[in-house]
Parts: C-alpha cells; sequence; structure tokens
C-alpha cells in the first residue's frame, strides 16, 4: 500500500516586486519508487504550486515564513505549519482571500492575515473540512467565513477582525465551533444568515462592535452549548426575521444594549443560561418571537429583565431567577398584546416585579415567587390581564394593583406577606380573587377606591396595620365567605365617596372577623354602603408606593394648629445673613421678602398689592447653600403668614418619576401634598426633562407638578434646584414650568477665603482652635484643590474640617496627659493631602 507523501518547502530567498509576490522555495517530495510519486518529484516556485502537485492524502508541512499568496485548497489534503512552531507560518498576501479550502482538507498551525475588507481572511466553500490551531488577525469582511454546503469542524482557532465579522456562516453552511475565539470584530462576533446552521462549542467570544451571536433569515439556526459572549457594543444574542438559535449554558454579560434581543418572528431557547451585567433590557423580544427559558439566571439589568411586546410575542420561563436590577424599571414588563408564562420562577430584589399593560397582553404566574420588591410586585393595567396561581408574595409595598377599567384577571391560592398594601383595585378595575392570604400589612389588606370592582372569595387578612378589608368611594365589590384577624383599625370599612351613585357599595356575603363587634353576616345578601369623611383629592386615595405612612382614610377634619415655636421673619434673615458668603442670594431674597411683606400690608391697609410669584430657580454648583437657604426661605414666607408650616420637603427625580404609566402622577402628588404649607425643593431638577428622554416618564412629572401649582398656587412654594447650565435647559425645553417662576437665584462656587470662614465657623461651634499659621495653610490648600465638577463648595470646607479633627485626634491620643490647649488647637499638619 501506498504510503502518503511529506512535502516540505523550506523557503530559501523571499522575492518581492509585485501584488502576487511569492515565497521561493524547494519542494522535496519522498516517495515509495512508484512512476505517479516520481512524476511529482522537484521544485516549486510556490506554496500554491505544491497544492496544486499534491494529491488527496498528502500532508504539507510549511516551514517557518512569511507566504504572500492566495491559497485555494481544492483536495483532501493535510496543510500545517511545524510543528513546536505556532504562529511561524504566515499566510498574508497583499489583497483577496488570503485562504481557500474547497475540500475536506486539515488546515493546522497557520496564521492568517488579510487586508482586503471586502472579501474574507479564510473562506470555506466546499466539504467538511477541519481547520485547528489557525490564528487569524485581519481587517477582511470576515475573518471566517462558511458558505453553501460546507460543513467545516474548527477547533481552538481564533479570529482578531476589528473590520468586519468574526466569523460568518452563510448560504446554508454550516460546521462545528469548538475552544474557539473571537478576540475582536468590528461588526457581529459570529452572524449566521441565508439558512445557515452551526453549532458553537466552548466558545468565547468578545470585543465585538456589533451583537455578539447573530442570527437572521428564514432557515437560519444557531445552536451554543458552553459559550460565553461579553464585552460587546450592542447586543449579546440578536435573533430576526423567522430565525431560531438555541443556547445552553453560556454566559451572555458586560453589553453596551440589550442582553438578548428577539425580533420578528424570531424563536429561541435559553437552557441553563446566565444573562447579567446588562445596562438596558437583559432580554427584549417583539414582533411575533417566541421565547423559552428553563433554569436561567437574569440579574443586574439596568431596564427591565424581561420585556416583552406586541401581539404573538411570547416567553414561557421556568425555573428562572430574575433579580438585582440596577434601575427603576419592572423586571418583567408585558405589553401590547404580548404574553408572558412564568413558572416556578424567583423575582426578587428589584424596583417592580411584574408589569402587565395594554388590552390583549396576559401573564400566567403558577407557583413563584416575588420577593423583595421596593414598589409593586404586580402592576394590571390599560385592559390587560394577570393570572397568579399558587404563588407568594412577600417585602413589597403593593402585593398586586388591578389599576384601570378593563384591567383583570386572577389570584388564586397566593400569599402575601409584609407589603404596604395586599392587594390594590382602582379606577374600574375587575380581577377575581380566590382564597388568598394577606399577613402582616403595613395598611390595608385589601384597597378597593375609585371605581374598582373585584370579586373576592374565600380571603383572609391578618395582623394588618390598618384595615383588613377598605373599600371606599361606593366601589362594587363582592366579598364571600372572607375573614379578617388582628386588623388593627377595623377588619372591614366600607366608605361611598361624593360621587358614588345611589345603592352603589359593596355586595357582602358570609364574611367574619375576630372583632367583638366585628361585621354582621348579613342574612341575605345585601349591599353595605357607609358615608365617608373625606375628599380623595386630586388623583384619587390611592395609596402612594413610597410613603411609610398614609393619613387615616375615615377621620374627623381636625382644626390645624399653628406652629408653637415660629420665629419671626427678623430672627430667619438674621440666620441668613450669618451664612458665609452668598452676598447676591441674600439680596435676592431680602428683596424677595420686602416685596411680600410690603404687599401683605397694602392688603390690610385696603390697597392693591403686586402679585409676586413665590416659586424660585436655584442655580449652583452643590454645597453652595440651596437646601439652606430654601428651608430659610420657607420659614419667612410661614413667619409672613403667606404659608401655613413653612417646613421644607426635598425631593429629586427618583422621588417623582415612576416606572409606569400613572405611577409618575401618583408620586408627584404624593410629594406635593406633604409639602403643603411649605416648600418643595425639587433637587436636580434638570433629570426630569433629560435630553435623550426615551420611554421616560418624567414628562408626566412635570406636567403633573405644573397643573399642581396652578390649581394650589398659594399652598406651597416649589423651589428647582440644579447645575446652571443644566438648568438653563430644562426651563427652555419647558416653557410651561419657566413661566411659574419669579425669579432665578444663582449661587456662586465660594472663595478660599470663605471656605476658610466656614472651617473657623466650624471649629467655634465644636470648641477647636486654629493654631498660629493653619488659617494660612487652609487658604492655600483651599486656593489648591481642583475646583472641577466634583468639587464640594461648603460641604468641602466641611470634610476638611471633619478631617483635620480626625487627624487632630490620632495624634492627641499618643499622648499621656495633653493640655487643654492639646485637646483644642488644629495645626497645619492636620490637614488633608490635596486631592
Amino acid at each position: 500500500m501506498d504510503r502518503p507523501n511529506a512535502i516540505g518547502i523550506n523557503p530559501r530567498t523571499t522575492r518581492w516586486g509585485h501584488s502576487n509576490a511569492m515565497a521561493q522555495g524547494t519542494v522535496q517530495v519522498t516517495h515509495t519508487g512508484t512512476s505517479r510519486w516520481r512524476r511529482r518529484t522537484g521544485e516549486y516556485a510556490s506554496l500554491a504550486a505544491a497544492l496544486e502537485a499534491a494529491a488527496d492524502g498528502d500532508v504539507l508541512t510549511v516551514a517557518p515564513g512569511t507566504y504572500r499568496e492566495n491559497l485555494v485548497v481544492q483536495r483532501s489534503v493535510t496543510l500545517r505549519g511545524p510543528e513546536g512552531s505556532a504562529g511561524s507560518v504566515r499566510i498574508a498576501p497583499v489583497d483577496g482571500v488570503p485562504l481557500t479550502v474547497r475540500a475536506s482538507a486539515v488546515v493546522q498551525d497557520l496564521h492568517v492575515e488579510g487586508q482586503d475588507a471586502s472579501v474574507p481572511a479564510l473562506l470555506v466553500e466546499e466539504g467538511t473540512p477541519e481547520l485547528l490551531d489557525v490564528r487569524i488577525i485581519t481587517r477582511s469582511a470576515a475573518g471566517i467565513e462558511v458558505r453553501a454546503g460546507a460543513r467545516p469542524t474548527v477547533r481552538r482557532c481564533t479570529v482578531d477582525n476589528p473590520a468586519g465579522i468574526g466569523i460568518a456562516v452563510l448560504d446554508g453552511g454550516g460546521g462545528v465551533f469548538e475552544e474557539c475565539e473571537v478576540v475582536a470584530a468590528g461588526q457581529s462576533g459570529v452572524a449566521v444568515r441565508g439558512g445557515a446552521h452551526p453549532r458553537l462549542e466552548r466558545c468565547r467570544i468578545h470585543h465585538a462592535s456589533g451583537a455578539g451571536l447573530s442570527a437572521t433569515g428564514e432557515n437560519s439556526a444557531l445552536e451554543a452549548v458552553g459559550c460565553e459572549v461579553y464585552e460587546v457594543r450592542g447586543s449579546g444574542v440578536q435573533v430576526t426575521g423567522r430565525a431560531t438559535a438555541h443556547l445552553t449554558d453560556c454566559d451572555v454579560h458586560r453589553t453596551t444594549a440589550d442582553g438578548v434581543t428577539l425580533d420578528t418572528d424570531a424563536v429561541l431557547t435559553l437552557a441553563d443560561c446566565r444573562i447579567h451585567d446588562i445596562p438596558e433590557n437583559a432580554v427584549d423580544l417583539r414582533s411575533r418571537s417566541v421565547l423559552t427559558l428553563t433554569r436561567t439566571t437574569v440579574r443586574q439589568f439596568g431596564r427591565n429583565g424581561l420585556s416583552v411586546w406586541d401581539p404573538g410575542t411570547r416567553v414561557d420561563a421556568n425555573q428562572c431567577e430574575i433579580f438585582d436590577s440596577t434601575g427603576d424599571y419592572p423586571a418583567v414588563w408585558v405589553s401590547d398584546g404580548a404574553t408572558a408564562v412564568l413558572e416556578s420562577c424567583r423575582v426578587h430584589d428589584v424596583p417592580d416585579a411584574l408589569f402587565v399593560l395594554d388590552r390583549g397582553s396576559r401573564a400566567d404566574v403558577v407557583d413563584s415567587d416575588l420577593s423583595q420588591v421596593r414598589n409593586t410586585a404586580v402592576s394590571v393595567s390599560d385592559g390587560a390581564t394577570a393570572q397568579l396561581d399558587d404563588c407568594r408574595i412577600r417585602d413589597a409595598a403593593t402585593g398586586a394593583w388591578f389599576r384601570d377599567h378593563g384591567s383583570g384577571g386572577t389570584l388564586s391560592n397566593c400569599t402575601i406577606d409584609a407589603t404596604q398594601t395586599g392587594v390594590i383595585v382602582t379606577k374600574g378595575a375587575d380581577p377575581t380573587i380566590e382564597r388568598c392570604t394577606i399577613d402582616s400589612p403595613a395598611e390595608a389588606g385589601f384597597y378597593v377606591s375609585a371605581g374598582g370592582r373585584g370579586s373576592f372569595v374565600g380571603c383572609r387578612v391578618t395582623g394588618s396595620g390598618g384595615y383588613g378589608f377598605h373599600v371606599i368611594d361606593g366601589s362594587r365589590t363582592t366579598l364571600r365567605k372572607c375573614r379578617t384577624e388582628r386588623c388593627a383599625r377595623g377588619g372591614y370599612e366600607f366608605a361611598e365617596g361624593g360621587d358614588a351613585a345611589p345603592g352603589s357599595g359593596p355586595v357582602v356575603e358570609d364574611c367574619t372577623s375576630d372583632e367583638s363587634s366585628g361585621l354582621r353576616p348579613p342574612a341575605a345578601r345585601e349591599t353595605v354602603v357607609q358615608t365617608a369623611a373625606h375628599s380623595p383629592g386630586l388623583l384619587g386615595a390611592i395609596p402612594g408606593q413610597r410613603t411609610t405612612e398614609q393619613e387615616p382614610l375615615v377621620a374627623a377634619a381636625q382644626p390645624s394648629q399653628p406652629e408653637q415655636s415660629a420665629r419671626t421673619s427678623k430672627a430667619v434673615l438674621g440666620e441668613l445673613d450669618a451664612l458665609v458668603g452668598l452676598e447676591s442670594v441674600k439680596r435676592e431674597v431680602r428683596a424677595l421678602t420686602d416685596m411680600i411683606e410690603v404687599g401683605r400690608r397694602r392688603q390690610q391697609a385696603g390697597l392693591k398689592a403686586a402679585s409676586v410669584k413665590r416659586h424660585l430657580v436655584f442655580t449652583g454648583s452643590p454645597g453652595t447653600g440651596k437646601t439652606t437657604v430654601a428651608r430659610l426661605y420657607g420659614e419667612i414666607l410661614a413667619s409672613l403668614g403667606v404659608l401655613e408650616k413653612g417646613h421644607l420637603v426635598e425631593v429629586s427625580r427618583v422621588d417623582l418619576v415612576g416606572e409606569h404609566i400613572g405611577s409618575t402622577a401618583i408620586r408627584t402628588q404624593e410629594a406635593f401634598d406633604r409639602a403643603r404649607g411649605g416648600v418643595l425643593f425639587i433637587d436636580e431638577a434638570y433629570a426630569l426633562s433629560p435630553e435623550d428622554s426615551g420611554r421616560d416618564f418624567g414628562k408626566e412629572a412635570i406636567d403633573t407638578l405644573v397643573k399642581l401649582m396652578e390649581d394650589h398656587r398659594d399652598a406651597v412654594v416649589v423651589i428647582v434646584a440644579g447645575y446652571t447650565a443644566e438648568m438653563e435647559r430644562f426651563l427652555s425645553v419647558n416653557p410651561g414650568v419657566a413661566s411659574r417662576f419669579s425669579r432665578t437665584i444663582t449661587f456662586s462656587d465660594y472663595e478660599p477665603d470663605e471656605l476658610l470662614r466656614i472651617v473657623e465657623q466650624q471649629a467655634d461651634e465644636h470648641e477647636y482652635r486654629l493654631a498660629p499659621g493653619t488659617a494660612d495653610a487652609l487658604l492655600k490648600y483651599f486656593t489648591a484643590i481642583p475646583k472641577g465638577p466634583a468639587f464640594g463648595n461648603g460641604r468641602t470646607a466641611r470634610q476638611t474640617f471633619e478631617a483635620m479633627v480626625e487627624r487632630h485626634a490620632g495624634r492627641v491620643a499618643q499622648v499621656d496627659e495633653p493640655s487643654t490647649d492639646d485637646l483644642t488647637l488644629l495645626y497645619a499638619e492636620d490637614l488633608p493631602d490635596t486631592p
């Protein structure tokens, strides 16, 4: 039997001169004596010539060197570099495809370099070749491209292609890629299209400027097992246009866009995968896409963990965990007619767990845990439906909230523990709650208002800090066989609002309570109606998500008591004058105060008083005293009788903006209500109107605030504050806001001598003294420290004093019997190092 020949290529000299310059060498052929082998013995002018001379089964071992040739392998040969010299053979033509494989060959231990951005570096067109330990460093259209009927096996290969795709499998191509790595790609790391169907095993794809893994087009399919996708400037996995993908035991993390994106009839299965550290949606699917997740974890995401949109779009999750959100969005978002099914899942440590919005949208949750939820565990609105069976909700502000007309569904055999409010039903929503238990809610167990409906059958409330069932506004709710125990304010409270229709109200059958004077079980079906003693206000009496206390929902009106310790305006202005610096601010506040005081006196004299808009804009850097002046301003207005109490309520974007339609208005009114009779101070107000708003609800907060300011113009003074440039932009793009404010007061940065005075004040207040030379050292220190965006102004002065006290303590603690001077004097050496 003939032995395969070993063809050695040993370049002796290399000649360059044009684009097809080739390494010259001698080809030595060993043979068995047959005439067929002798005819191929001799010298070959190039590696390409040697490939042309080789026959199926031959082994070509290439000596180290750089080969400026465009190679085409058309026979089932082995083309390899020398053993033990990885990277010593470079295939690097000036243009064109460096290496094309059209047979079931073996290519091993080569270094391929391409320079032509219009073609791939390594092209596999036919056969079932093996590519082993090939390193591709190129700037080509693709690092490796597999076409048509080719089915390569690619092992331990590396692609570095910052100009194009890492690995492209196209037009029906396939193959297996094992332990390969895409270290850089200017587009997708791995792209599958045109009906291709590769399999990736234990591969790593990172530093791509497109999707990490991309599959698109009908009949295209991608399978990945044990792979990792990370550091991607785009989506980690993108499946679109009727393509399918199946990922098992894969990691997707550290992307700049969504972790996984499905669009237009895409189908994806994730099993035992981990998706984490995603700044946007961990998984986003829409346009009739279908996703199946099994034993998959989703964590540390900036927007939604699962974002599901559009009719026909569906996600099925089984034994999955979604947790540790880094943003302010619901963990699971289902809208525009989409469907989500969660079975035996855990959702925890998130702002909101599940939001279902829009008619036709549906969520089915079975045997799942929703816990550690900062706001609402389950929210159903705009005609959507949710069904929860055998679920456990705990440690949430609101367990479940059915928000409006057409919204409904079923809660069956669920437990809701340690919430503010267990279940809320409002504005015509009509869910069915069966055999559910609510334990230890801080407020009501079940709360129905604003025309909410709902049927509550066999439900139980224990240990409520408020009522067990609280039904107001004549809501037509049905209660059957319910029970309450140990409810602080009572088991049942039914109150009819002013707009309730005659005969409206709840229907109660066979309900009991442990109260001695509990609800009387009616002998026959009856409607229970009582009168209410309060007005629901602008947005209705809906319990808030963020407050820890709530005014009694039915209580006799109490006369307001004046503040017993209110100071005079002269005393408050004296404190303002004592503040370091801020001279222009003091002048502005005094002028405004004088206008208000004179106007009050003119009114007392029966004269017309000029209308003074009391709302203000404060601009300036952090630490310049904006909050302090706002507090004093409130006290001044209270002392003049303009405000009832003059207290300060400080909020920012996070206190006003919710994560879904409607919640922002509620949060904004809650903040406004807390500030009634005082000052509402909105810090960094420009954040309510970001330049790239997207799906942001900041505008809803602005619109609500403007209406409240108009409707209750004498009840609250509003001050918006922030950096100067950002506030100018904020007011310019929101003219409705700008028109409500009388003037802008600018807080300048503190000068070094003013920062010194703050330290001196701090020292005097805490019974310290500055030793000789310390004041000069402080001046030099405050002059030298950087004054960039992180500069804290007055805060920096206070932090400097605290650092000096700490260093002083470390120094004096070593003295056995310190004197009074030792205990009080601060020296230059106590200063912290200059940042």
